[in-house]
């Protein structure tokens, strides 16, 4: 694959195509009582990182509802236990949640901005994101290239030195990331939310 000129803006890079930093993190410590929790709601990779800023013995063995088989990886990377996988929105995890009996406790490791959830459960804002400077100095050199946007704020940070234009293909990792796109841009979304699969749609 020539990667040349295909740009993913996302804050994991991936060996096939050329990789923009598009978010960097501030990682927080809010006082947490893990044991009043039976699930954790992990939503992304960067609430498992901020995981690690707590002692992992008063969380491992808490099993955690993932938002998608890339955010299950890598907490069983990290050493924890996944009970159930949703397909990459927030909202497939409302019916998994609700499935529990009533009673169970859920945290839910978030984002100070988040892009919209609607979870009944406790919150802990244990990161906040902003664009990262790669972004910021990036110019798109091209105008007749592949753009693979990760995240809605992906979007929002390429928008403010660059422009989308009808000559632009555009893959997008989920429905949330589409709706951040400026209105009546065309693009292309893979079934799974994944980075692999988004590459996957190059050729397509």
């Amino acid at each position: 694959m020539n990667n040349k000129n295909i740009y993913l803006f996302s804050a994991t890079p991936s060996a096939e195509v050329t990789h923009i930093n598009s978010l960097d993190f501030n990682f927080f410590q809010p006082k947490i009582n893990f044991s009043n929790y039976d699930y954790l709601i992990l939503t992304s990779k960067q609430a498992v990182n901020a995981l690690a800023f707590y002692n992992k013995k008063d969380f491992i063995n808490i099993p955690a509802l993932c938002i998608s088989e890339f955010t299950k990886e890598y907490y069983e990377k990290f050493g924890g236990t996944v009970s159930k996988v949703g397909n990459g929105l927030g909202s497939d995890l409302l019916p998994i949640i609700n499935s529990y009996p009533e009673g169970t406790k859920f945290l839910y490791l978030r984002a100070k901005k988040i892009a919209g959830a609607g979870f009944n459960v406790d919150e802990a804002i244990v990161y906040e994101s902003h664009c990262a400077q790669d972004i910021l100095n990036f110019k798109l050199p091209i105008e007749d290239s592949t753009l693979i946007f990760t995240s809605p704020s992906s979007v929002k940070c390429f928008l403010k030195n660059n422009t989308i234009s009808k000559r632009n293909k555009v893959i997008v990792i989920g429905k949330t990331t589409a709706l951040s796109l400026p209105q009546g841009t065309p693009f292309q979304i893979p079934e799974i939310s994944s980075i692999k699969e988004c590459i996957k749609l190059i050729c397509i």
